[in-house]
């Protein structure tokens, strides 16, 4: 990763939200990650500099909340980088409408990815078509809050840089 400076500020500013997103109360799922890796997408132009925003705040956030079985934690950790294969999508044309629809689009892929590992790996649902579907119902009570908090927080930041990019800083010091 290649950056500097102000790219250095937003890098560490998105780890540290992430993180304190998941450390605080919160109602389960509603956390800033996915949003911050989203924006990360969209501001950094190193995909890894991206991906290591989402990587590095859940493994710094999961050193005090404790880990679970390891396929399941693969793929949370795998939807969370999810996102990014919005990127350039978002960064050819940014618009309100094309952060909500990619905030959930976010939402939708964590919840089927992590409910068939769940299904798959953790032993709570019997390994039938019936025990997926009951797997994938427990889980839209958490869907409901990941898509709140992906949609507020990609709200927040991408609303956050755009007033900053029109008001506030110049944009030489954004870029």
């Amino acid at each position: 990763m290649e950056f500097h400076g102000k790219k250095w500020m937003v890098f560490v500013t998105l780890i540290g939200l992430a993180v304190s997103g998941r450390l605080l109360a919160h109602q389960p799922n509603l956390t800033p990650m996915a949003a911050a890796v989203l924006f990360a997408g969209f501001f950094f132009e190193s995909w890894y500099a991206a991906a290591a925003v989402g990587l590095i705040s859940m493994s710094l956030s999961d050193l005090f909340l404790g880990g679970y079985e390891l396929p399941v934690m693969i793929s949370v950790y795998a939807s969370l980088i999810a996102p990014l294969l919005l990127r350039t999508w978002l960064r050819s044309k940014l618009s309100a409408g094309r952060v909500a629809v990619s905030a959930i689009a976010s939402s939708l892929a964590f919840f089927l990815v992590t409910n068939f590992a769940v299904w798959a790996w953790g032993g709570w649902y019997g390994h039938t078509v019936n025990g997926l579907l009951a797997c994938y119902a427990a889980g839209l009570a958490f869907l409901k809050y990941t898509a709140a908090g992906d949609l507020f927080w990609s709200t927040v930041l991408f609303g956050g840089y755009g007033v900053a990019a029109r008001y506030v800083l110049p944009r030489k010091v954004l870029a």
